[in-house]
């Protein structure tokens, strides 16, 4: 019990390090750049309807979430360990009982910890917007709405239908589900990259190799004659790399259509997987590499 305590809180310690030093490091700037977007697009689409809006204003928000959580988690994972390295901090933490598995899972907590926060952050910001949105549309629809009370009840249904979705707060778990892949993505290809650029670099390579299956398979799949070994090929990619677009869910939600609870757990279990999976595989590399 006590060895179970004694590891658990050098992980905790060390993710804590990870968290505070990625603070430091002023990444909250991206938050920043999300908060302004997601606030002048709401000034800037008043023009249209409130129908139009509303889609184009979580259409705006969910994927600039998508996108900074996912380049937020490339950025942070790639630079953990060519940054221990040049400060050689990783030589004193690793010559201390720590085991190198210990270290990694630290590191990945320390991120996805930051990646949570993020996302709450900009998920609060967002639903704030849009329900300071609504509200400004319901009254604008009472004061100059000409017809019977029923009427005025069924366009006032009509605005808050139209705003806030339930479903939109699964699409954000989603989005964290899929940064916390790439994260721990990075982190298996930092452990053998020879500097904290080609780290980054490669993750993108695959960030957009996994939006890219998608397209690929409807290609190999459409009956044009295609290579044996290029089937092959495309096989491996689909296995090593999983298919992101597989977490894009936000188009529907936005269109209002409801995420069925199966799609949610099956997407939710495609990213624990490959976390858990990616995290493994790091901790392979990471043992076999000479300090």
């Amino acid at each position: 019990m006590s060895r179970r305590f004694s590891s658990s809180s050098r992980i905790f310690a060390i993710a804590g390090n990870t968290f505070t030093d990625l603070v430091r490091q002023r990444v909250f700037l991206f938050l920043l750049i999300f908060s302004l977007m997601v606030i002048g697009c709401s000034a800037l689409l008043a023009k249209f309807s409130f129908q139009e809006e509303f889609q184009m204003l979580k259409d705006v928000a969910l994927g600039a979430m998508s996108l900074f959580l996912s380049f937020f988690a490339i950025l942070a994972s790639a630079m953990l360990l060519p940054r221990d390295l040049e400060d050689r901090t990783i030589f004193t933490i690793l010559s201390k009982p720590v085991p190198r598995h210990e270290y990694l899972m630290g590191k990945l907590l320390g991120v996805l910890t930051m990646l949570l926060l993020s996302t709450l952050i900009m998920g609060g910001l967002f639903l704030t917007v849009l329900v300071l949105r609504e509200q400004s549309v319901l009254l604008e629809t009472r004061n100059s709405f000409v017809g019977s009370q029923q009427e005025l009840a069924s366009a006032l249904a009509e605005v808050r239908k139209s705003a806030f979705n339930w479903n939109l707060i699964p699409a954000m778990v989603i989005l964290f589900a899929k940064a916390s892949l790439i994260a721990s993505l990075t982190l298996m290809i930092s452990t053998f990259a020879t500097s904290g650029i080609f780290a980054i670099l490669t993750s993108v390579s695959a960030y957009f190799i996994g939006h890219l299956q998608e397209t690929a398979r409807e290609y190999w799949l459409g009956g044009v004659t295609v290579h044996w070994w290029s089937r092959l090929f495309s096989a491996l990619l689909a296995l090593v790399f999983p298919d992101l677009q597989a977490f894009n869910l936000s188009d529907d939600i936005v269109a209002g259509k409801g995420l069925p609870l199966d799609v949610f757990w099956q997407t939710i279990a495609l990213g624990g997987v490959y976390t858990i999976l990616y995290y493994l595989v790091a901790c392979f590399l990471f043992q076999k590499r000479e300090l």
